[in-house]
This record gives C-alpha cells, sequence and structure tokens, in this order.
C-alpha cells in the first residue's frame, strides 16, 4: 500500500473519530434541550396548577367570608325589627281592644235610648255608668315615625375596588427564581450549602433552605436554615447518599416566600467525624459526638482518638470547651498521624497539640510560642496546609516514604501560631485526639457554619 493510501485511510479514520465525537456532543446537546424542554413544561405544569388550587380556594373562601357576612347582617336587621315591631304590636292590641270596648258601649247607648219609658231609666244609668268605667277621655300614645326605628343598610361600594386593586396585584408568575443554590461542598458526615441573588432587584430578608433524601418518593423536604446568612452546613447526613437542596427567599416587608430555586442534588464521601468507642476513662452519646472524661479509671487514661482518619488538610479542625476539670501539663488536645494505643498525651512524635496552659508541642517537643490557657469557654482551632512535598526518592514515588510538610496554623481566644510540621510520609488524612489527667473535661463534636467542627463541651 503506497504512502498516498496510508495518509487517505489515516485521514478517514480520523474524520470518522471526529465524526463520531461530534455526533456524541450533538446529542448530548439535545439531551440538555430536552432536559431544559422538561424543566419549562414541568414548571409551568406545577405553576398552573398552584394558581388554579390557590384561585380555586380563594373564590370558596370568599364566597363563604361573604355568605357569613350577609347572615350576620340580616340577623342583625331581624333583631331590630323584632325587637322594634313588638311595641307597635302591644299598642296595636291596647287600642283595638279599646275599639271593641268603644263599639260595644255604642250600642248599648243605642239601644238605651231606643227602649221603652219604663226601661229606660235602668239603661240610661247602666249606660252611664259603664261609660265612666270605660274612661273614654284616656287614650294610648302612638310613636311619632321620627322615634321609631328606620332600618337601613350602609354599604361600603370602596370594597370593590380595593378588592379589585389587591387582587390585580395578587400572586405573581417568575421565568427564575431570585435565588439560586451556588455551591455543595461536601463535608464528614454533612453538605455545606451556599447559595447566591440572581435577581439584583430582589431585596432579600430572609432565606430558607430545605433538604430530603433524593429517590424515596415518600420523603419530604425539611427545613434546614431560616435566616438572612447565604450558607449553612446541613449535619448528620449518611455518606454515599444523595441529597436534594432547595432554597428560597422572603422579601424585605413581605410575609410570603419566593418560588424555591432548582434542586440540586448533592452528596459527602466523608465519614462524619466520631470518637472512638471503648476508650478506658471516657463515656460517649450514642451518636459518638460527645466525650465526658469521667472517674472511672483510678490511674492515668489513655489518648481518646477519633474513630478514623477524617481530618483533611484545607478544613478547619474546632475544639470548644465548656466544661472543665483539674488541669495537669500533660492534658492535650490536636491532630496526629495515627493513633497508638496506650499513649496518655497527644505531646509526642507524630502529632501536633496544644495543653490546657496554652503550651504547644510539634512531635512531642514543646515550642516558645504559648497561646492563652483553655478553660471553660475556649475555642481552638487547627488549621492545616500542605506547603510543599521534599524529594522522597528518585520516581518521586509518595508511598515510598520521604519527608512531608504541612503548615499549621491554631488559634486559642485571640491569638493563633503558625509554623510547618514536617513529618516522615506523606498524609492526606489525620486522626484527632484529646487526653485529660483528671475527670470533669466533657467533649462533642458537630460541624460549624462554614467547617468541620471537632467540639469539646
Amino acid at each position: 500500500m503506497s504512502a498516498e493510501v496510508d495518509l487517505l485511510l489515516q485521514e478517514a479514520k480520523e474524520s470518522i473519530e471526529a465524526a463520531q465525537n461530534y455526533r456524541s456532543e450533538l446529542q448530548l446537546r439535545l439531551q440538555g434541550l430536552n432536559q431544559a424542554r422538561k424543566q419549562i413544561r414541568g414548571s409551568s405544569g406545577q405553576a398552573r396548577e398552584a394558581l388554579k388550587r390557590h384561585f380555586t380556594e380563594l373564590q370558596a373562601a370568599a364566597t363563604r367570608l361573604l355568605s357569613e357576612r350577609l347572615a350576620g347582617l340580616l340577623a342583625e336587621v331581624d333583631a331590630i325589627e323584632a325587637d322594634s315591631v313588638k311595641p307597635l304590636d302591644d299598642c296595636q292590641s291596647l287600642i283595638e281592644h279599646g275599639v271593641g270596648q268603644a263599639d260595644e258601649l255604642l250600642r248599648e247607648g243605642e239601644a238605651a235610648l231606643r227602649c221603652g219609658l219604663g226601661e229606660k231609666e235602668d239603661k240610661l244609668g247602666s249606660f252611664t255608668k259603664k261609660a265612666m268605667h270605660i274612661q273614654l277621655d284616656s287614650l294610648p300614645e302612638v310613636p311619632a315615625l321620627v322615634d321609631v326605628p328606620c332600618v337601613s343598610a350602609q354599604l361600603d361600594d370602596s370594597l370593590l375596588s380595593v378588592l379589585r386593586d389587591r387582587v390585580s396585584r395578587h400572586g405573581c408568575v417568575s421565568s427564575h427564581p431570585p435565588v439560586q443554590i451556588d455551591e455543595l461542598q461536601e463535608r464528614p458526615g454533612s453538605i455545606l450549602v451556599r447559595w447566591c441573588k440572581v435577581d439584583e432587584d430582589f431585596a432579600a430578608a430572609d432565606y430558607r433552605l430545605q433538604y430530603r433524601r433524593s429517590g424515596t418518593g415518600g420523603s419530604q423536604y425539611e427545613d434546614a436554615y431560616i435566616g438572612r446568612d447565604c450558607e449553612f452546613l446541613i449535619l448528620h447526613l449518611d455518606p454515599h447518599t444523595d441529597y436534594l437542596f432547595r432554597v428560597c427567599a422572603r422579601g424585605e416587608g413581605r410575609t410570603e416566600w419566593s418560588p424555591w430555586s432548582i434542586p440540586q442534588t448533592g452528596y459527602t464521601t466523608l465519614a462524619p467525624h466520631e470518637w472512638r468507642s471503648g476508650t478506658e476513662g471516657y463515656i460517649l452519646s450514642s451518636r459518638r459526638n460527645i466525650a465526658l472524661r469521667n472517674d472511672s479509671s483510678q490511674s492515668r487514661c489513655p489518648v481518646l482518638y477519633s474513630d478514623a482518619p477524617t481530618y483533611f488538610c484545607g478544613q478547619t479542625l474546632t475544639f470548644k470547651i465548656s466544661a472543665a476539670g483539674q488541669t495537669d501539663r500533660l492534658d492535650s488536645l490536636g491532630v496526629c498521624i495515627d493513633s497508638q494505643s496506650g499513649e496518655e498525651s497527644l505531646q509526642r512524635d507524630q502529632a501536633v497539640c496544644i495543653s490546657t496552659n496554652g503550651a504547644v508541642y510539634v512531635n512531642g517537643k514543646e515550642m516558645t510560642n504559648q497561646l492563652p490557657a483553655i478553660g471553660v469557654g475556649s475555642v481552638v482551632t487547627f488549621d492545616m496546609e500542605v506547603v510543599n512535598l521534599l524529594p522522597v526518592s528518585n520516581n518521586n514515588n509518595l508511598s515510598e516514604g520521604g519527608h512531608f510538610k504541612l503548615r499549621v496554623t491554631i488559634g486559642s481566644g485571640n491569638r493563633e501560631v503558625v509554623f510547618d510540621w514536617l513529618v516522615d510520609q506523606a498524609v492526606d488524612c489525620l486522626f484527632f485526639g484529646c487526653s485529660f489527667v483528671h475527670s470533669g473535661w466533657k467533649s462533642f463534636r458537630e460541624s460549624g457554619k462554614t467547617f468541620m467542627f471537632c467540639i469539646f463541651v
């Protein structure tokens, strides 16, 4: 086969491969268009249903309220009418009774005038006596029209204009939610959710973050956070499990929430920070995030380590103290390369720590810089980052050992120390631990707002 044919064959293969890649890219874009069309139609259908349901409920409620108000006003008219007509009915009965007596008296008087002379005197006497008894000069009082009620209905025609104005401004339809989830960062047993406004004209007073487990039809969204911050760390999530997150906002001076953002899927591959169970002298909570140094052991207790090396460089590890016992120079809390059994303090090789008196130890040696003493309410933070990796072997294979440099920042109170920590092996994750000689120290770890915490309470 000639060189020209080989060249043409190579060009044909390259063209075929380019066409295949081109077709694959076009198919991916078609899938993206289908997903976009599905989102538009799906959200439009949901919006229609929400509008119909809401206004149907409003119509039913408005009809019920108007009917109840009409019934109440009609009942007031009935009550006024009944109370006002009763005295008139009583007066009418009295007058009708008087008219009857007068008719009877007239008949008797006419009969007395027509009777014979022998009976006339008796008849006339009886008639006169009866007329005096009836008191023909006494008449019941009939109220004037100005003194009796004239029932009327006062109706404010402005209600319709007010209602028309409110209805014309009630509800709105938007093509994009005013806030969207911007970032999902995995943390040990948790996910940090960050969001941002995409509508600059929307003045947000509060944000509302919800989440739920993905792929479970019966799972409902749960409120995780309501407040003014634009990020929140959701704790106690199962690793390697998909969760859906969404956020909305409430405008200044408004009571209703905005439409929800497009749900975003996130998960964490990092196991949660947990204390190691079974360590003598310590009691753990059910979640193993709380540890209490008790006095069950009469001798010194070993170091309490994390259950696994779950602290990664680039994170911030924070210890918070809320209860404390008697201090000792061997007290310590910090991070270490391994979890050596039988050690009574982190003041050893392959570890950096701070003592309760504020002394900082690197590989078992005390530094000249010192931080404030640790007590109730203290907060101690550890930040680490890889500075550089010194040559380890001819082929730069990390697994063969060498020197690894980590830049460590330890903060306590309003002070911090920064130093480089040389270790003899490459590490990407570390243990954390604590040791207290005396009882009374209680510890728990959880997650903070923007980073992972290891907290002693």
